[in-house]
């Protein structure tokens, strides 16, 4: 298990695993590209050859891409819908060129169809995405919060979706769990019996062998709120406790985890990473 943080592609994507070393990051995620629209900065064999031999200089063991927030896999409006498979298939080229594991993608939000026809609708966009795929990069659904009809936020429709992808193309498929997203949506990890609780419920749903990565973020908002508001670990509704209890559950012992917290007033990114690697201890 190794934890990292996001970190800002800012002077270009080479420099990410500088700047991921300088708050002691271990693993690291980034944009590839500008997260709010725009044309991917080209990755010419300078910039690749230049990002691995970062990677290792700075003894970074594995670096991750989240696509950018317009993805909507269950829109009605073709340009978002087409778009969204344009880009994702896109993130997951690059990432292959890169040498980086997984990507990971928010599923979108069902806002003008039925929930049953946006399920559909999102398992059609994912087997677009993949069929001719020949890249080593594996595409990981990341569980949302559940504001609205957004697609995504039970585990149970999670493992529909994956399900529905052919059993061929499903081998390029996992799951990234953010715990602030799992515990808005109704998943308990405050304590030993919770994170036992909702762990098997994954296991059971979607399968423990999918989990790939985790995002580790703390909740300013209480369970079941249905709200995406990220807080400092042990400052926020879960409570260092429950973070304790997620790191050192058995089966994750695999498990890199990323922080998308902030740095603010209560804390840092830094601050965060410190206190995992005692609670690992």
């Amino acid at each position: 298990m190794l934890f990292g943080a996001h970190i800002s592609m800012a002077g270009g994507i080479d420099k990410t695993p500088a700047n991921a070393k300088k708050i002691d990051c271990e693993v690291f995620q980034l944009f590839s590209r500008s997260p709010r629209g725009g044309k991917a900065p080209e990755l010419t064999k300078e910039v690749v050859k230049s990002f691995k031999a970062e990677m290792k200089q700075n003894n970074q063991q594995e670096a991750y891409i989240h696509t950018p927030y317009y993805i909507n896999l269950a829109s009605t409006n073709n340009r978002i819908k087409d778009g969204s498979v344009e880009v994702i298939r896109e993130e997951l080229d690059r990432a292959s060129v890169l040498g980086i594991p997984y990507i990971m993608t928010h599923l979108g939000s069902a806002n003008d169809l039925t929930r049953e026809k946006a399920v559909k609708q999102v398992i059609l966009g994912l087997k677009k995405i993949l069929i001719g795929y020949k890249g080593t990069s594996l595409l990981l659904i990341e569980n949302s919060a559940g504001s609205g009809n957004v697609i995504g936020d039970m585990f149970e429709e999670i493992g529909d979706i994956i399900q529905g992808i052919p059993k061929l193309l499903r081998k390029k498929v996992g799951v990234c769990l953010d715990t602030c997203h799992a515990f808005a949506s109704g998943y308990d990890l405050r304590d030993k019996k919770g994170v036992s609780k909702t762990l098997k419920e994954f296991d059971q749903k979607i399968g423990l062998k999918n989990l790939k990565l985790i995002h580790l973020n703390d909740s300013k908002t209480e369970i079941g709120s249905h709200k995406d508001r990220h807080e400092h670990i042990g400052f926020g509704k879960i409570g260092q406790a429950g973070f304790k209890e997620l790191i050192n559950y058995p089966k994750l012992k695999y498990v890199n985890m990323i922080l998308e917290t902030p740095n603010d007033e209560t804390g840092s990114q830094e601050s965060d990473l410190k206190l995992l690697k005692r609670l690992r201890k």
